[in-house]
């Protein structure tokens, strides 16, 4: 059995979605190959992770698009018995088109592998585990990263070989136009430690300085609830949820969030939940290990106060 897994880097180092989406690709195939869309390929990254083969550019890639990286995957695709990725936005930008093309099933969202053919991945906002058999020769599988530990590789990987790929034509059917980056000295959403979440209760875009501020000082990550994007308090790109990011940190603070079912399903996994909202019969309440009923306009500026 072979494994072809999709390597995201984050600052020239695997990121911890890639790390955990290696830890389950063990569980599948003995014969590990890891794809690089970038030219870097440096200590870090063949020191932790145990590979066989790893596939890079010859020359620099410049903003890559879906159609461009399926064209590469669809290549090395009759090679393997699996293809991974981890899941998120970048995997669901790609992924599901390698499927149709392929005329694939893809199984999405895995965070349990019985064997090389069963697979759990939740339903109905997390509140149901499917298990799915697939027999493709083929298979798809995108990992929920919060579901498997980092992996972590003891003997140094120097000798992994370095297969050079050309550059793939560009697209024909879709152009890159622009491309925009916020840059934040706080750690990365979906891998930090501690995440600080305000929703609809914050009010406006002015308020959420005071989640920001408590992030500041805990070293968190700030996150936010649909109602308080749909609102426009924040961008999109901190939205936790069934349609955001799925998180799992040691410590989740959510912040005037009532608990929607679709916010819960990206954060119910969260080592200790701490919910602070006005309204004590909020469904979040539910999922808290600790809960503060109080009005957070005063609460959360004397608590970051006391920090």
């Amino acid at each position: 059995m072979r494994c072809l897994l999709i390597l995201e880097l984050e600052n020239g180092k695997p990121s911890r979605s890639s790390l955990a989406t290696v830890t389950a690709s063990k569980k599948l195939a003995e014969d590990i190959d890891i794809l690089i869309l970038d030219t870097e390929v440096n200590d870090d990254v063949l020191n932790s992770i145990d590979a066989e083969n790893v596939y890079h550019f010859s020359a620099s890639p410049k903003n890559l698009l879906a159609e461009e990286i399926v064209k590469i995957l669809e290549t090395l695709s009759i090679k393997y018995d699996f293809i991974l990725s981890p899941s998120g936005t970048f995997s669901k930008n790609f992924m599901p088109r390698l499927a149709a093309n392929l005329d694939k099933q893809m199984i999405s969202d895995v965070t349990n592998i019985h064997d090389k053919n069963t697979f759990d991945r939740p339903i109905y906002a997390g509140n149901a585990i499917a298990t799915i058999r697939s027999d493709e020769k083929i298979k798809l599988i995108t990992i929920r990263s919060t579901a498997f530990e980092p992996y972590s590789n003891e003997n140094s990987n120097k000798n992994a070989k370095l297969i050079s790929l050309n550059l793939p034509e560009e697209a024909k059917f879709n152009k890159f136009v622009s491309k925009e980056e916020s840059k934040s000295e706080r750690p990365e959403l979906s891998s930090a430690r501690i995440v600080v979440s305000g929703g609809r209760g914050i009010g406006s875009t002015e308020n959420f300085k005071i989640v920001e501020s408590l992030a500041d000082k805990l070293g968190a990550a700030v996150g936010a609830s649909r109602a308080a994007v749909d609102a426009g308090y924040i961008s999109n790109d901190y939205q936790v949820g069934q349609t955001g990011k799925v998180v799992a940190p040691e410590l989740y603070i959510a912040i005037g969030i009532s608990g929607a079912i679709q916010h819960l399903a990206g954060m119910k996994d969260s080592k200790v939940i701490v919910a602070i909202n006005k309204d004590e019969d909020a469904p979040i309440f539910q999922v808290a290990d600790y809960g503060l009923v109080g009005d957070l306009f005063s609460t959360i500026p004397e608590i970051t106060k006391l920090i």
